[in-house]
């Protein structure tokens, strides 16, 4: 499970290195691709075939499905990380979150997601109030 939020800093090649606690889920490769709300979602090879297979379950009928596929699939890229638990973020994933040098990376359960830092922290800002007042409705049994 992913957890935590990290700041790491992309180097001039566009590397990321990879938060140490996500190293060995993400060791044997993962999958880079759009996430919702201009971040990156950031799957393990293992954690994205199980999403691929949901995504086959739905209707090629609707419309809406066939959309979100197409748009998240051909944003995916399957990537290495180096020895130094480096690993590149290809350009057109950085140009679609808006990332620079300044990022940080948060544990979403099966996912780790990274954001351009000022993004992250706007929206989290944004968010705070409604978390605050979530109640049992939106998630049945949290509390």
């Amino acid at each position: 499970m992913f957890l935590g939020t990290y700041t790491p800093r992309l180097d001039e090649k566009g590397r990321l290195i990879l938060p140490a606690k996500y190293r060995d889920e993400l060791g044997n490769g993962l999958v880079l691709t759009r996430g919702q709300e201009r971040c990156i979602y950031v799957f393990s090879a293992r954690e994205f075939e199980r999403v691929h297979e949901q995504m086959q379950a739905a209707p090629l009928s609707s419309r809406q499905a066939r959309d979100y596929i197409r748009v998240f699939l051909s944003g995916a890229s399957d990537e290495m990380p180096d020895k130094q638990g480096r690993v590149t973020i290809p350009p057109p994933l950085r140009q679609y979150a808006g990332l620079d040098r300044e990022v940080t990376v948060i544990g979403a359960g099966n996912r780790a997601e990274i954001w351009d830092s000022t993004s992250w922290n706007s929206y989290l800002e944004e968010r705070e109030q409604s978390f605050s007042e979530t109640d049992e409705e939106i998630i049945p049994g949290l509390f």
